[in-house]
């Protein structure tokens, strides 16, 4: 099946973090793809790829960097695909640096940040941008957020039953 979602990373290094959207797209059985783009380190690769994304039938792109974290805005600078950008924690500034430069775009360019490190919540939220056109997938994702409900209701009644503090101990 042709890639829905493109996953782009600044380095291998964000590689593992990436893992996260990785399994949410793969739980949905939704196809993508996955490379490494530097926005400093190969800017025509960078733009290249932008460009061509629609052509080649993805629907949003996810792209994940650290520090001055260029790579989601100059991405979503070149093409007309929605962009959700992960910001990377480093050792300098938390990942705050990361959060703020994918957050602060100009007016024109926008892109959809998550929180520091939130690789599966971008997996979860290019779900839900190819659900908008899949019927398919809008129920896959809709059944997760169901499951998910149920697994913090059976939570609360196991913390409602044993008190918090046997549950804590039973759950370390």
């Amino acid at each position: 099946m042709k890639p829905l979602v493109g996953i782009i990373t600044g380095s291998d290094s964000d590689l593992p973090l990436m893992t996260e959207a990785m399994k949410v797209l793969e739980e949905l059985g939704i196809p993508h793809e996955v490379t490494i783009v530097s926005a400093h380190r190969t800017p025509d690769r960078m733009r290249e790829y932008a460009q061509a994304a629609v052509g080649k039938g993805l629907k949003v792109i996810i792209a994940c960097t650290g520090g001055s974290a260029h790579l989601p805005g100059m991405t979503a600078s070149y093409t007309p695909l929605p962009v959700i950008g992960v910001p990377r924690k480093l050792k300098s500034l938390d990942g705050l640096d990361s959060l703020l430069s994918m957050s602060q775009m100009p007016p024109g360019i926008p892109v959809a940040t998550v929180s520091i490190d939130g690789a599966k919540n971008a997996g979860l939220l290019a779900a839900r941008i190819v659900g908008t056109s899949d019927k398919n997938v809008q129920e896959k994702v809709d059944k997760y957020q169901k499951d998910l409900e149920s697994q913090i209701l059976q939570k609360a009644e196991k913390v409602e039953k044993l008190g918090y503090k046997k549950y804590l101990e039973d759950n370390k």
